[in-house]
């Protein structure tokens, strides 16, 4: 496992008020997942990084980051290094999460679970 760069709440906030293309994952797994997402944030279950990447023709150095709950979920570390195994280049893992996103005061949006557990 290689070493995992990471993005505080303050780098992220200011990332996405750059605007510009990026890849930004919450990589929470069916069973985590509560329909809390950042805003600007798309979807992709960590089992899932490396077909989502490989489907949309992702270029190895395009900025990827991703999150999870908090601090304490795997995740993101785990995408994160899944990613970098499969030579991606720029990858941050945003250790803190929608538990540091949201206690920070910055808005998630929720999104419709239906048939989510």
């Amino acid at each position: 496992m290689s070493a995992i760069n990471t993005i505080s709440t303050q780098q992220l906030a200011q990332r996405i008020q750059q605007g510009g293309a990026f890849q930004f994952w919450n990589v929470l797994t069916d069973e985590y997942f509560k329909g809390e997402m950042i805003v600007g944030s798309l979807r992709v279950p960590v089992d899932g990084v490396g077909r989502e990447a490989s489907a949309l023709g992702i270029p190895k150095n395009a900025e990827i980051v991703v999150y999870c709950s908090d601090e304490a979920c795997p995740f993101s570390g785990n995408a994160a290094d899944k990613l970098q195994t499969l030579g991606f280049t720029n990858v941050r893992a945003y250790k803190g999460g929608l538990a540091e996103w949201k206690a920070s005061g910055r808005q998630v949006t929720q999104l419709a679970t239906a048939g989510v557990a």
